[in-house]
């Protein structure tokens, strides 16, 4: 029997891109899911797939993957900020592995509030199957050995100036102007979000500006690499873009506004109206400072480019990754947890499929 895997908001954003990935993967029979049957409708007619028309956080969801016989459960429906687990509950109700591509710090960090009922069901419940943390850590995980020490991590998304779904600028801009923590000297460090600004020249890509950005990285890196200082930024593609993100931030802070929602609204209308400006190009980048085993100072630089707007496959494909290595035999150990140690770079590379488009480069300054 093939292998079962629905994706929830398969005709989403991401979620299109998950889909048109997994459609006639070998071993692997696939399910969308949506409450819109039209757009399930259109989505059947350009992959080869079924569709359930439903809630996925209703109270028959469970019983719907047991009637599908679904294997698997990719979660692409976000905004994830202040989204219940019922989605995943309702996984494991039904006995079902579930990931999703979450990268929403409360949300991905919070998930372990699950592993008892996942262990119990024997199902793995992975959050934040996604650029952060999965690629994230498994990009530094590959180089972690040359270093006897990591003392700081830096590391940030410059994306090209195509917009992604509203739901998921709404997500991002909610905490515009709010106090996010980072890690200074070995402690928790607030900064206040979509601000700190900073210009990056990126290797291919230029300059481009980069603001604070709550990941769930910011959690897990301080013990998994015992880094004491950990940064993320992020910003669009265009300086515009940029500035009008800090603008609405500082803003926010100022108490000049209070809901953020309506302006992610028109700023995502405004960054849509511009993309022609762009040229495509986006990037993931990582540096990281410490000592080697011979107690000399290193540095590494990692930059994983996306040419001609393929930047939105990376947070994708993780999930791709993860559903062709389970189709293939492999079994994840049970519990919740966020989606750390599933998926290396390579199989990553491998799901995403575009070896003219995507180009990983890995520098060293020091003696390693």
């Amino acid at each position: 029997m093939s292998f079962r895997v629905l994706v929830v908001g398969g005709y989403g954003n991401f979620g299109f891109i998950v889909c048109r990935h997994l459609s006639g993967a070998p071993g692997i029979e696939l399910f969308a899911a949506g409450r819109d049957a039209a757009r399930l409708h259109k989505l059947a007619g350009q992959f080869p797939l079924q569709t359930w028309c439903g809630d996925a956080q209703g109270a028959g969801f469970a019983e719907a993957l047991r009637q599908l016989q679904i294997n698997l459960v990719i979660h692409t429906g976000g905004p994830f900020q202040g989204q219940p687990y019922r989605v995943a509950e309702q996984c494991i109700e039904a006995g079902v592995h579930y990931c999703d591509l979450a990268d929403c710090r409360t949300f991905v960090n919070g998930i372990d509030v699950l592993d008892a009922q996942a262990k119990a069901a024997g199902v793995a419940v992975l959050s934040g199957c996604s650029s952060v943390p999965s690629l994230s850590a498994a990009l530094l995980d590959e180089h972690r050995q040359h270093f006897s020490r990591i003392d700081r991590i830096e590391h940030g998304i410059s994306s090209s100036s195509k917009m992604p779904g509203l739901a998921t600028i709404e997500g991002v801009l909610a905490y515009a102007g709010q106090p996010i923590l980072q890690r200074r000297n070995g402690q928790p460090h607030a900064v206040p979000g979509w601000l700190g600004l900073q210009r990056r020249h990126l290797a291919g890509l230029g300059w481009r500006w980069l603001a604070n950005v709550d990941v769930p990285d910011m959690d897990l890196f301080g013990a998994r690499y015992g880094a004491r200082e950990l940064v993320f930024k992020a910003g669009p593609g265009l300086m515009p873009g940029a500035l009008a993100n800090a603008l609405l931030a500082q803003a926010r802070r100022m108490g000049l506004i209070n809901d953020p929602q309506p302006w992610a609204r028109r700023l995502h209308r405004l960054g849509t109206a511009c993309e022609r400006f762009g040229n495509g190009l986006s990037a993931l980048y990582i540096e990281a400072h410490g000592v080697d085993h011979n107690n000399l100072p290193l540095r590494l630089n990692i930059q994983l480019t996306a040419a001609r707007e393929k930047g939105p496959e990376i947070p994708s494909c993780a999930s791709v990754a993860l559903a062709r290595k389970l189709a293939n035999g492999y079994r994840p150990a049970a519990g919740a947890r966020p989606c750390l140690d599933e998926i290396s770079v390579a199989e990553y590379l491998a799901a995403i499929d575009a070896p003219n488009d995507i180009r990983l480069s890995v520098q060293y300054q020091g003696p390693a």
